[in-house]
């Protein structure tokens, strides 16, 4: 009995957790942490580390052993005879060889040194003999002269690039929280409209009901009533696009959140945070010191001014030098290498001048120039403008904390209006005409309190994004 008393308590009680209720703070939350959005950026984010972790490496020192086993040949091969005939001679051999290199470029001057050591083994398979020759020790530099040189600039801007992929893995996190801070009011908004429209669609019907009986009596035209039931009718249809419409904007919450829960969504109303002062000159300096395009700024710069070096040096005299010193020797096995080597010795310096160009070095040089004066003139236009978004939306946001409040006590005064109009009608004391004007400013009122919210919240989270500052805690933001 006990646990039959049990099945049916389960089965006539309602469903549980059939709504999942969220506030603005965990829908944010949740969107930074599961949203496709938040892990594009933190792919982004992980590509930027690994790109500049191979910038460093490049500059350490590199150990690699390169070769050539086997070497196989079986073949004819064209041979010229002394009374210059040719003759095809029959050739099989193998000609295998390995190298083991240390090298290590050098950013200041833009070159390589590097060690090296080198056997060769050579088989003749038709005369059955076999021939070693050796490096066993050889340290050698390649210098480019007069030339640009490209990791001397790269040292200054790759470092920038990194800081700045950084600072924008910071700012699209900020950017899924205005995004999911839009998608929150979308619904909320349809959320308020749906109630707003079942309370009116319910306040309708009940007066419908109470102007028929004082019809009856006498106490209302026909024409009252009429209007009542427009009323109603006009209830019932903004209720049914209400529904759709709060339908609507739950999927597209949802989606954003990458969410499959299949409950309805039921949005709390945020109050607007703790008031806080803004320092204009303070969200200035933070944007500069955090925002990624601050740091793009200076990039972009450095970026005109190597191009304008490359210019240059690539269109004077360019010049390299190859030089190598060692030890080297050969013989019939692998240790004849290794006694008593001789001196190898190889310099090589390669040079290119333009004599005659028509002028083309010097077009390219203004070119670089020009862009480069272009460049300059874009980020400061940049910066100006990066200053009036930092003002105008400190100035919106100071704004908007004021005017939450005053749309709030507006909400409150249009519903206790209302509600005495509501009971001012069903006593005879009221016309249907200020009634329903008593309705529509009840639901404006409403309206422009929830609106007023997403203004402010919008606001709030764009300032974060425009300074990367969080100005409730005073400190950066940091992830």
């Amino acid at each position: 009995m006990k646990y039959l008393s049990v099945l049916i308590l389960l089965v006539s009680s309602p469903v549980l957790s059939q709504v999942q209720t969220m506030n603005l703070r965990e829908v944010v939350e949740t969107a930074k942490s599961q949203s496709i959005a938040s892990k594009q950026a933190a792919t982004k984010k992980k590509t930027n580390f690994w790109q500049y972790r191979s910038f460093l490496a490049d500059y350490k020192p590199q150990l690699s052993l390169n070769g050539t086993v086997p070497g196989f040949t079986r073949s004819y091969i064209e041979v010229v005879q002394p009374d210059g005939t040719v003759a095809f001679q029959n050739v099989s051999n193998n000609n295998s060889m390995l190298n083991l290199s240390l090298s290590q470029s050098i950013a200041f001057t833009g070159g390589t040194v590097f060690v090296q050591q080198q056997l060769q083994r050579f088989d003749d398979f038709a005369r059955n003999n076999t021939r070693y020759n050796g490096i066993p020790f050889a340290i050698g530099i390649d210098q480019p002269l007069f030339r640009f040189n490209p990791m001397k600039w790269a040292r200054k801007i790759q470092p920038l690039q990194y800081q700045e992929g950084n600072q924008q893995f910071i700012a699209s996190l900020e950017q899924v929280a205005l995004d999911a801070t839009g998608f929150y009011f979308e619904l909320l908004v349809a959320q308020v409209n749906l109630q707003i429209a079942e309370k009116n669609r319910s306040n309708n019907d009940t007066l419908y009901k109470i102007a028929q009986h004082k019809l009856e009596l006498g106490k209302i035209s026909q024409n009252d009533l009429l209007q009542l039931q427009m009323g109603l009718l006009t209830a019932q249809k903004d209720l049914a696009s209400a529904q759709q419409a709060a339908a609507v904007a739950s999927l597209k919450l949802k989606m954003f959140l990458s969410s499959r829960d299949e409950r309805d969504l039921e949005l709390e109303i945020p109050l607007e945070a703790s008031e806080f002062a803004i320092n204009t000159q303070i969200a200035l300096d933070e944007a500069f010191a955090n925002r990624a395009d601050a740091i793009g700024f200076q990039r972009k710069l450095l970026e005109a001014e190597r191009d304008v070096q490359f210019a240059k040096k690539e269109n004077g005299l360019n010049a390299s030098l190859n030089a190598t010193f060692g030890l080297t020797n050969q013989g019939p096995r692998p240790r004849d290498v290794y006694a008593n080597p001789q001196d190898r010795e190889f310099v090589e310096l390669q040079f290119t001048l333009p004599i005659m160009t028509w002028g083309r070095n010097k077009a390219r040089t203004e070119v670089a120039k020009a862009n480069r004066e272009f460049m300059q003139q874009a980020v400061e236009q940049d910066k100006l403008t990066f200053e009036q978004e930092i003002f105008t939306q400190v100035t919106l946001l100071q704004m908007l904390q004021k005017q939450v409040k005053l749309t709030n006590l507006a909400d409150h005064i249009a519903a206790e209006r209302y509600q005495i109009a509501k009971e001012r009608f069903i006593l005879s004391d009221l016309s249907v005409t200020d009634l329903g004007i008593a309705t529509q400013e009840k639901d404006i009122a409403r309206r422009d309190y929830i609106l007023a919210l997403r203004d402010y919240w919008q606001s709030y989270y764009s300032l974060r994004l425009l300074t990367l500052y969080d100005f409730e805690q005073n400190r950066k933001i940091g992830y």
